[in-house]
């Protein structure tokens, strides 16, 4: 049985995609063996001080070359520090973590916003079926052209600039998309509109939560959701986004 630990990998790409916004393949045939979709890795700071790692979605998942994809946003003195990565040097990484996708449907729409689009590209290239691809975007958009080779790709932009101006629900309602499955991932107020939608439409929805985490693996209670059944490590209505997602099928959580 395979078992996450913190291993040294070695950096073979890290390197500006969009404005903040860093795609960095690091080599570990371990983890990129062990990987799903929807899985996330914990990576950690040089800076002792930084004592918390940094959960990161994984983005693409090369087992035949034994590596894997990460794409982060600079938003603090930690993913600050990744940035300044270079070619051949060694981060600490924990992963692969959490509970993924579930591959299912014969008709899925795939939608993501903000940072938590690059998780969907690798659900983009594992799942069998036919496929719709929705990204919102604040305004700069990023990775966009590399979803085109697994499915139609529409876009939506709150100010405009490219694809519909509005949100991800503006563009499935105003194309009239289809599905009989909806996989989700990006900022809560996003999953809450796709929540919403999917019981709606009577849809099966499997969403990917953002929560701040600190250990990653279920111990601290530090990244809890409510959810419709009483976990039985906490024995509350709760549920352990790092451990036991960060997938959900969106019924069973309360966003």
């Amino acid at each position: 049985m395979f078992t996450a630990i913190k291993r040294k990998v070695t950096i073979q790409e890290n390197k500006e995609i969009a404005q903040d916004i860093f795609s960095m393949w690091v080599v570990s045939p371990e983890i990129a063996k062990e990987s799903k979709p929807g899985q996330f890795v914990s990576l950690y700071c040089m800076d002792g001080s930084k004592l918390l790692p940094r959960p990161i979605s994984i983005c693409e998942i090369d087992a035949v070359r034994g590596k894997i994809r990460l794409v982060y946003r600079i938003s603090g003195k930690g993913t600050g520090e990744f940035a300044t990565r270079k070619v051949l040097d060694e981060i600490e990484v924990m992963g692969p973590l959490g509970n993924g996708f579930t591959l299912e449907g014969k008709k899925a729409l795939l939608i993501g916003g903000g940072i938590g689009i690059p998780p969907m590209l690798e659900l983009a290239k594992q799942l069998d079926c036919e496929k719709q691809i929705v990204l919102g975007y604040r305004d700069v958009t990023f990775m966009d052209k590399e979803f085109e080779p697994f499915g139609k790709v529409y876009l939506s932009t709150e100010d405009g600039s490219c694809g519909i101006k509005g949100n991800v629900i503006d563009v499935i309602v105003q194309n009239a998309l289809e599905a009989d499955i909806i996989f989700a991932c990006g900022p809560t107020p996003m999953l809450r509109g796709v929540k919403a939608y999917a019981m709606s439409q009577g849809i099966k929805a499997q969403i990917s939560m953002e929560e701040r985490m600190a250990c990653g693996i279920g111990a601290c209670l530090g990244c809890v959701c409510k959810a419709k059944e009483i976990d039985p490590h906490s024995n509350v209505n709760n549920k352990r986004v790092c451990k036991d997602g960060p997938v959900f099928y969106a019924d069973e959580v309360e966003l």
